[in-house]
């Protein structure tokens, strides 16, 4: 994944924003010693951000497709009431063995349920509403995701679609190579798409943050009427 800003800025941004928890911590030394692709854990700055969203919509129900070694359910699971409930889905048995091993390390991980199986088959399985949708997974599967989401997103709920900027992949044209398609043709089809407010957010490799239309239009609405 290329940096799209300096390390030092990085650094910067990450000291100043919510720190990670002592077992995200060594949740993420180990997965970066021991992951063939330690790349994918979205790290510091990227949990703060994931729980900060999570917080700012109130979240009791997360949905996240793509757990890899289970820090970015953490950051969720953290951040939920204590009745509140993490549903992650992958199909790695390797990944997600460690990553049940810190969840048990946390005061937290009892919140968090692993679906073990395609995400597809999971998410035709389940029901919503889930007040916080995180999408993070097999990118070939990127625009099958996303209709599911709307689906089950609660109505002042929030979609969340990591690796949109795709290493800066997404400027080529042609696309080199058919994730990038893929993710190329999500990013136009979430811009134009009326039931949703979007904007790519160039933390990392790019975050959708997706809001469901509606609510974002009766919300503006009823500021309007205040201020009158």
């Amino acid at each position: 994944m290329k940096p799209f800003v300096m390390p030092e800025i990085e650094a910067y941004a990450e000291a100043h924003s919510a720190s990670e928890s002592e077992v995200r911590r060594r949740l993420r030394e180990e997965t970066n010693l021991t992951m063939e692709c330690p790349q994918m854990v979205v790290g510091p700055l990227e949990g703060a951000f994931l729980q900060i969203m999570a917080l700012s919509v109130g979240a009791r129900r997360v949905l996240e497709i793509g757990t890899f070694t289970g820090y970015s359910a953490l950051c969720f699971a953290e951040s939920l009431p204590d009745d509140g409930q993490v549903i992650t889905c992958d199909i790695d048995s390797d990944s997600t063995a460690l990553a049940m091993r810190y969840w048990r390390q946390s005061p937290h991980g009892a919140k968090i349920h692993l679906r073990l199986a395609p995400a597809l088959e999971t998410l035709q399985a389940i029901s919503g509403p889930f007040d916080l949708i995180f999408i993070d997974a097999d990118k070939v599967n990127y625009v099958n995701y996303y209709h599911r989401a709307l689906d089950l997103i609660a109505e002042r709920g929030v979609i969340l679609i990591d690796n949109v900027l795709w290493g800066g992949e997404v400027l080529k044209s042609p696309p080199p190579d058919s994730n990038t398609a893929i993710i190329q043709e999500l990013n136009r089809m979430v811009r134009a798409d009326s039931r949703v407010s979007a904007v790519l957010v160039t933390i990392r490799d790019g975050i959708l943050v997706i809001k469901p239309r509606a609510w974002g239009q009766a919300a503006i609405q009823a500021a309007q009427q205040q201020v009158q």
